[in-house]
């Protein structure tokens, strides 16, 4: 089949395509009316541990100021897999109770979502209450920053301590990339199937169009009259 045949369906069962494409615009619409996404807010903050190097005795060079940057790092890695613990949840969920927050520790363990980078810790917390957000991330601050020896004693040995460099910053969650292209998908599946359908539809009919169909059927064509 030549290209033009295939143009030649499509304009002819345009209407069909167009309207696939309508009700699957419309259905879209609706159901994000009916039942639309709930904001996404975040809160980030970031952290440093500092380590104080020891005091050194004689004039003899040491390497204790690498190994107070190299043990700080490795402090880094330990807490951001302590912030993922069912026990800091807990923590957090009992500083909360103490103000009259009441916060599940799963959910506080579900929305908490740690990273490091250059020895800087990162802690991301997402909720759909921005109040209760807001009251979740001070209390992990206020957690991290003062209780943070209950979950490492290097915290203690090592003379170490964790500092807030950037509070709490609450804002909300821009869409994903999945709800951004959730509608240009679904008009483009719409697309193929009616276009699919045109073909089927245009393959099952039997009815004569032209004097290719008169051809293929076998029978001679007399005359042809002009549109």
């Amino acid at each position: 089949m030549e290209l033009r045949e295939y143009w030649r369906i499509i304009r002819r069962y345009a209407w069909l395509i167009g309207l696939v494409l309508a009700v699957t615009l419309v259905a879209t619409l609706a159901l994000r009316l009916l039942h639309p996404a709930a904001p996404v807010y975040s809160a980030t903050m970031r952290f440093t541990v500092g380590v104080v190097p020891e005091q050194g005795h004689g004039q003899f060079y040491t390497y204790d100021r690498y190994y107070t940057w190299l043990s700080s790092e490795y402090l880094i890695d330990d807490l951001s897999e302590v912030v993922r613990s069912a026990v800091f949840a807990t923590a957090v969920s009992q500083e909360l109770a103490a103000q009259g927050i009441a916060v599940p520790a799963g959910v506080i363990s579900g929305s908490t979502q740690p990273g490091k980078l250059h020895r800087i810790l990162t802690i991301t917390i997402t909720g759909s209450d921005p109040q209760r957000l807001t009251a979740i991330a001070a209390a992990t601050a206020k957690v991290l920053s003062q209780r943070n020896r209950e979950f490492l004693a290097q915290l203690m040995s090592e003379n170490a301590t964790v500092y807030l460099i950037d509070p709490p910053a609450v804002g909300p969650v821009p869409p994903s990339l999945k709800q951004r292209l959730d509608l240009p998908l679904r008009l483009a599946l719409a697309l193929v199937a009616g276009v699919a359908l045109a073909f089927v539809l245009d393959y099952v009919d039997d009815s004569v169009r032209g004097e290719e169909d008169l051809q293929a059927l076998g029978l001679p064509l007399l005359v042809g009259l002009p549109k």
